[in-house]
């Protein structure tokens, strides 16, 4: 899938700040630890190359656009995240161009970073350097700039290792840098003056905004270690070059001289190129473009290095009619080096093709064929169980299937101590196979799976955590959004009904946190009557679309109303809008500019509030009204929130600074000591507050870092460390209101992060409430039938150890919502417990998040979750659930595991 780039585009805007009223100063700060975790999907990004060590088994990376460099863990079958230290100084470095990994010794490995050529990524490129697999890095910062998230970032490898001398080291650089060596292992580079040719093909050499005109340049290196001797350099080397009249180079001297290698073909852009140095074959697979996305011709050569015959071995020749796309994805099996394997660059229609040779190239066998059509017959069959939203929610016609065998498959890599294990990369994954063999037994099927654990590439764009129902929604490019009961597990399906390419924005209504809305982007000539708006009535387990105005194209920002009766809209490019009820009509909201920031105020139902050209907005009528506020010197543009439980108290984050109000903003306060702020979000109050604590991505004392503050902003502590900055973090930011400590944090491009205090108890004096300058709330056209809500009986039962606490929620015909709290009464820690009941009636539980239950008849009982069984001394939990039935209430009791 692409990549967006208007995150990135968003979090390096430069906005500019006048001075404002200053607090007291903030405290020294200090820091709290944390564990932290990735909240589970597994992949959700492009991969384009996978990297196995050729004389260490089991020893693989996987590089990504956006995302980072990932380390591959045998026994647990999963990756280990190796950039994560990359900072906001340094965000370009998780766009990784190139990764090598040292065959002599094995604990050395070495990356190319930087993320975009053009003026998006203000940092040059770099090569970063560690002896101990990824585990801490050294950089040589270089001349020039890389494009990890670049046109032709698929094709490759262009950082090598020299197999007979591994202080040497080639890097192929883009835009007409050439070729670079480095003899110190990687410390210090040269560039490689003899060299003749850098490159000269980019997609769109006329782009004004430097994107499609990038050069991939130099695109990879190969060498042949039968040239010399294990201590002494290698001598000859083949280079693959982004020209398509001059493709492959070889020296025979290690690198004085070089040349053109005679004979090649042209028309084309060798995008791999792999040596067989067993039968002295270089395989080269060639495509009409750099790719990733697309890819409309190629060919497949395999050149005889012994006699200098070049061999055309495409499975599916240029000439032929049937080739409407290019070669990629080149590897051989290294246990049988006459055996090869190719994929497709780029066939959407109906799926990748992969082909497999066992003869050297002389003739090949496809992964599917077709037979009647739309009909095919299949070598594989797939087990997505472990990540099921890799459907997407599709059911597609044939000859289409789903999922979809892959897409963007720049890189297929068999394992070069076992021939039966291949992983590929793919727009969303890593899959992979642990029998391919089988492929070549008439009528067998290999079995191809996932094998992304550990591996999260999405970019988050939004976050929230309610105070019920499931802990977390997300809102992620490329892959819509998740509903997340188990921050663990991968969630089954992602966003349909309808299904957004991105959701941009999410909200629900503080008081009734069921109901939800949220807004997104996708192709609208794909799907002309689908709406960039939808809503949920039960906590996000299912959505339906509402109306939308005319020239909507994307989604923006979208807010709900405190008690869930109507919501406002600013849809990009588009004016502000708002609705009673759920989006069936649509009026435009006067007074707010369009593009705006919206949100809503989380008691009064009636206000909300916008963000424009360093203005505050409030409308107090529902959104049918806005006025900007007397409040100056805000940040041209930011993120802010308004705090759940007080009415009108506002936080704002932005370039200079970070702004509270305690009067719907009609004035800030910029808290002093923070000089920058991404985002803030509010999480449950520490033991003895009464303010919720607050978490933001700011800049203080010239650190920058992910803080908590536990006293409304007097004082902060740093809950990341240097170790863990995941790069331009913060687009999306949120505290859990039912876990004293808890952050969601959202990363361009490593998924989302979630960290738990690990440090001793924390009590706090309680807050002095911000007192909140009433305004007059103007009755609105049109008034909402809202249904009262009934306060409910609790039924606290005691167990030995901790207590059980029984809350109805929302109910409907045939079916209700409740909460259970869960507290430790004791006086040291539990490492578990059990909630159990009985039903009066015929109630069933038909979905539960943070528990795990069983059901027997009519009793009940629900243990705790893996990551909420160990609760302190008077801490506590909870668990939520639907279930079917008449609402009901129910003696609970809770015993202690």
């Amino acid at each position: 899938m692409r990549r967006r780039l208007f995150v990135m585009l968003t979090t390096a805007a430069v906005l500019l700040v006048v001075a404002v009223v200053r607090m007291s100063p903030v405290s020294a700060v200090t820091s709290d630890p944390y564990a932290y975790k990735n909240v589970r999907i597994d992949g959700g990004g492009f991969v384009p190359g996978i990297i196995f060590n050729q004389t260490e088994r089991n020893l693989i990376y996987a590089r990504t656009d956006i995302g980072g460099a990932y380390r591959w863990n045998q026994s647990t079958k999963s990756w280990t995240p190796l950039l994560d230290w990359v900072g906001w100084d340094k965000w370009g470095y998780n766009g990784v161009i190139s990764l090598a990994t040292d065959p002599v010794q094995t604990n050395r490995v070495y990356a190319a970073v930087g993320m975009y050529t053009n003026s998006w990524d203000p940092n040059n490129g770099a090569i970063l350097r560690s002896t101990d697999k990824g585990d801490t890095w050294q950089a040589t910062v270089l001349p020039f700039k890389l494009g990890g998230n670049m046109p032709g970032r698929g094709m490759g490898e262009a950082l090598s290792v020299d197999p007979n001398d591994n202080r040497v080291l080639y890097f192929g650089a883009p835009n007409g840098n050439g070729l670079w060596r480095s003899t110190d292992y990687g410390a210090t580079w040269a560039k490689v003056a003899s060299f003749p040719n850098p490159g000269n093909y980019a997609q769109d050499p006329n782009d004004s905004n430097g994107y499609l005109s990038h050069k991939p340049g130099v695109v990879w290196v190969t060498y042949d270690p039968r040239s010399s001797t294990q201590g002494s350099p290698t001598k000859t080397i083949y280079v693959g070059v982004a020209d398509k009249e001059n493709t492959v180079y070889r020296t025979t001297d290690g690198g004085a001289t070089w040349s053109r290698l005679a004979g090649q073909p042209t028309g084309y852009l060798a995008h791999k190129g792999v040596l067989d140095t067993e039968n002295g074959y270089l395989y080269i697979a060639t495509s009409d473009t750099g790719g990733p996305y697309d890819g409309a011709k190629g060919d497949v050569w395999r050149y005889a290095t012994a006699t200098g015959t070049w061999t055309q071995i495409s499975p599916v020749p240029s000439s032929s009619s049937d080739d409407y796309f290019g070669y990629s994805g080149l590897t051989i099996d290294r246990q049988n080096p006459g055996t090869i394997m190719v994929a497709t660059q780029i066939s959407w229609w109906p799926d990748v093709i992969f082909f497999r040779s066992t003869d050297s190239g002389a003739t090949w066998t496809r992964v599917w064929d077709w037979t009647s059509y739309p009909n095919r017959s299949f070598r594989y069959k797939m087990d997505i169980t472990e990540n099921p939203w890799l459907t997407f929610g599709t059911n597609p016609q044939p000859p289409e299937v789903t999922p979809k065998l892959g897409w963007m498959t720049e890189s297929l890599e068999i394992d070069p101590f076992d021939s039966n294990r291949m992983m590929y990369g793919t727009g969303a994954t890593i899959y992979g196979t642990e029998n391919l063999t089988q492929w070549d037994v008439s009528g067998g099927q290999f079995t191809i799976k996932p094998m992304a654990k550990g591996l999260e590439e999405t970019a988050v764009l939004d976050l929230i955590s309610p105070p019920s129902g499931a802990p977390l929604i997300s809102g992620l490019g490329d892959i819509g959004g998740f509903r997340h009961t188990n921050l663990d597990a991968v969630p089954p399906m992602l966003f349909t009904q309808p299904n957004f390419t991105s959701t941009t924005s999410l909200d629900y209504a503080e008081k009734s946190p069921s109901i939800m809305v949220r807004a997104g982007n996708f192709t609208d000539a794909d799907r002309p009557n689908d709406s960039h708006v939808a809503f949920s009535t039960d906590g996000g387990a299912n959505w339906f679309q509402g109306s939308e105005p005319g020239g909507v194209n994307e989604g923006g920002t979208v807010a709900a109303a405190a008690d869930g009766s109507r919501f406002v809209w600013a849809p990009r490019g588009v004016t502000p809008v708002y609705s009673v009820g759920y989006g069936n009509s649509w009026q435009q909201a006067s007074g707010l500019p369009t593009d705006a920031v919206v949100e809503s105020d989380r008691v009064n139902p009636m206000k909300f509030y916008g963000l424009s050209g360093g203005r505050l907005y409030v409308s107090t009528n529902g959104g049918a009204t806005f006025t900007a506020t007397a409040a100056t010197g805000l940040p041209t543009s930011g993120k802010f929130k308004a705090v759940p439980g007080i009415e009108g108290d506002l936080w704002l984050a932005g370039d200079g600074g970070l702004w509270h109000s305690t009067n719907s903003g009609a004035a800030f306060t910029k808290v002093s000591g923070i000089t920058k702020s991404v985002n803030v979000g509010f999480g449950k109050a520490a033991p003895g507050g009464n303010y919720m604590a607050i978490f933001t991505v700011a800049t203080i004392d010239g650190v920058t870092g992910l803080y908590r503050s536990d006293d409304a902003g007097g004082s902060w502590v740093r809950i990341n460390d240097d170790k863990h900055q995941w790069g331009n973090m913060g687009e999306a930011l949120t505290g859990d209101p039912r876990v004293y400590g808890r952050v969601y944090l959202g990363t361009n491009g490593r998924g989302i992060i979630y960290g738990d205090r690990t440090g001793p108890p924390v009590t706090v004096t309680p807050t002095v409430t911000p007192t909140v300058t009433p305004t007059v709330t103007v009755t609105p056209t049109v008034t909402p039938t809202v249904t009262p809500t009934v306060t409910p009986t609790v039924t606290p039962t005691t167990g030995t150890g901790c207590t059980a606490t029984y809350k109805p929620g929302n109910q409907w015909q045939g079916g209700f919502q409740a909460e259970v709290s869960v507290q430790n009464t004791g006086s040291s820690a539990i490492i578990g417990w059990k909630v159990t009941w009985t039903w009066p009636g015929d109630q069933k539980i038909t979905q539960l998040w943070n528990g795990t239950p069983t059901q027997t008849g009519a009793s009940v009982s629900v243990t705790n979750a893996s990551y909420n069984g160990n609760l302190g001394a008077n801490a506590s939990t909870s668990f939520g659930f639907t279930a079917s039935g008449a609402a009901t209430s129910p003696t609970v009791a809770c015993t202690p595991a």
